[in-house]
């Protein structure tokens, strides 16, 4: 190998590293101090990059680094920028600001992504979320080459005042529950918004908690200073379920087809009572001294042999039509201890059950 191939590997690596620099400095706005901060933030996992002890060298470990800052210098902004804001409100908009969707869409209008390191074969599978992981590894990158000031310069100068409308991502409302209404709308499912609480905060502020139940099935849960930001607070995560859990969208058609097999199910119909047979009722024959008849202990069995006064039990006998005032008159409903003992009452009703067989044997 002569001199000009070795001064042309030595400088091969440094090439790299300017043309980095400089493609850094059109994305960041400044010079990095130690790019392998910065090539580190750029590597996806797929790349299967390993460093000099043989460990998986990615961008991972950067991303939940940024992760920690994006929160702190983005809640930072937003609660200066937004001047006596309620609590819900700032984490709203922060969260939207440092959301997956939108560091993503930040990582391609900044070029970012076409600086990472990866393998192309999985690039599908891995595309949704590579972009805004590396933005996230990037603000790590750079908090560790030159400090929390230069990120919160970063995001406040570079990214909120230059490429982000932040008042317009606050105001901007996604009504979740009238995503949540068509919805049930389309795939006929009942929605019910359920209130779970209703309070007063320390200072005295009215606080709402609602809970969505579709079909009778617990969806997602809400809080907010009025009963329209908990319900909303509440679709949103109802929604996020429905997109993220099928066995709680099985759970709620498997709810939703036994309602309507039970509402198509036809009524039943009403028993004819006067059609049913009461042959448990031994009919008696009724004389025309009715007044001196009455019922021992409520058992409508007679002694074999009693006075003149007492029942017939002859078979076939044709019972005394009842009256109308029969059915609430309870005057021969009594309870009179000088009658016969209940063993008297039983014996005499086995031997005319008795007597009843013989003859019609």
């Amino acid at each position: 190998m002569n001199f000009r191939n070795i001064i042309d590997r030595l400088r091969l690596p440094f090439l790299k590293d300017q043309e980095l620099r400089r493609s850094l400095y059109q994305v960041i706005g400044f010079y990095p101090h130690d790019i392998s901060f910065y090539k580190q933030a750029l590597t996806h996992k797929s790349s299967g990059q390993r460093n000099e002890k043989g460990r998986p060298l990615n961008n991972e470990r950067l991303e939940f680094l940024g992760d920690a800052l994006l929160d702190a210098t983005v809640g930072h902004i937003v609660f200066s920028h937004f001047e006596g804001k309620r609590e819900g409100f700032l984490t709203n908009t922060r969260s939207k600001l440092v959301s997956r969707e939108s560091l993503g869409k930040l990582a391609q209008e900044m070029g970012l992504i076409e600086l990472i390191q990866y393998n192309e074969q999985q690039q599908r599978s891995h595309n949704s979320y590579m972009a805004g992981n590396a933005f996230e590894a990037l603000v790590g990158a750079i908090y560790l080459d030159q400090g929390y000031d230069a990120v919160m310069r970063f995001m406040e100068k570079r990214i909120l005042q230059q490429m982000v409308n932040i008042d317009k991502v606050a105001y901007k409302e996604v009504n979740f529950k009238s995503k949540l209404l068509e919805w049930t709308q389309k795939n006929r499912v009942r929605l019910e918004f359920r209130m779970m609480k209703q309070a007063k905060d320390d200072k005295g502020s009215p606080v709402f908690g609602f809970q969505v139940c579709l079909e009778g099935v617990e969806g997602g849960t809400g809080q907010g200073y009025s009963k329209k930001e908990a319900q909303q607070t509440a679709s949103k995560e109802t929604l996020q379920r429905l997109r993220r859990e099928p066995q709680f969208i099985d759970a709620i058609f498997l709810s939703k087809s036994e309602r309507t097999k039970m509402e198509e199910m036809p009524t039943a119909t009403a028993p004819n009572l006067e059609a049913e047979k009461t042959d448990f009722i031994i009919e008696q024959e009724h004389h025309a001294d009715t007044d001196s008849e009455e019922l021992v202990d409520g058992n409508d069995f007679a002694p074999a042999s009693t006075d003149a006064d007492s029942r017939s039990t002859t078979p076939g006998a044709a019972p005394a039509t009842p009256t109308d005032d029969d059915e609430f008159d309870l005057s021969d409903i009594t309870h009179n201890p000088s009658e016969l003992s209940r063993e008297d009452i039983i014996a005499a009703a086995e031997a005319a059950a008795f007597a009843q067989h013989a003859e019609q044997a």
